[in-house]
């Protein structure tokens, strides 16, 4: 009898452990823009978007970097890095009421106390120099030739 006590109070434990990770979960949603928009993204844990804004949902454990590119603009990258959430703490230190030592294994090894940061990840693209320097020969083509008008001073012009 007081093994099958023992039992179903480890059990109960285990069932209500993890409490950031039942009130959080173990993903999180990460919104994906630009400006402009339109760019495409890829990250380095695999995700990808051929037009920005996107959103991928991620391990709240995972860090990773985020590529960008488009047309005319510089490549970008930004690094999306983890830290302790406010929400997560608190979840955490619920374990300590409900879910004891084996919630807060669950919690810690599910990186559910975590969130991304930046989120949303927002690339400010910069017009390549390539595409300026191109849009200005091309604004030299199409611009009218300058006539410079002399002066007939009866001068033979050679």
């Amino acid at each position: 009898m007081l093994i099958s006590k023992r039992l179903a109070v480890v059990a109960m434990a285990a069932a209500l452990g993890g409490c950031a990770t039942v009130t959080r979960g173990t993903t999180e949603q990460i919104t994906i823009s630009s400006e402009p928009a339109g760019a495409e993204a890829k990250s380095s844990s695999g995700h990808a978007c051929t037009a920005t804004p996107c959103t991928w949902e991620v391990s709240r454990k995972s860090e990773f970097v985020v590529s960008f590119s488009k047309s005319g603009y510089d490549d970008m990258q930004i690094p999306v890095s983890t830290r302790i959430a406010g929400a997560g703490v608190a979840g955490f230190a619920g374990n300590v009421i409900i879910g004891g030592v084996v919630g807060m294994g669950v919690d810690a090894v599910t990186g559910s106390t975590l969130e991304h940061y930046p989120n949303p990840v927002l690339a400010n693209m910069v017009r390549s120099r390539k595409a300026a320097a191109h849009g200005r020969d091309r604004r030299r083509q199409n611009a009218k030739p300058e006539i410079v008008a002399k002066p007939d001073d009866g001068t033979p012009q050679s």
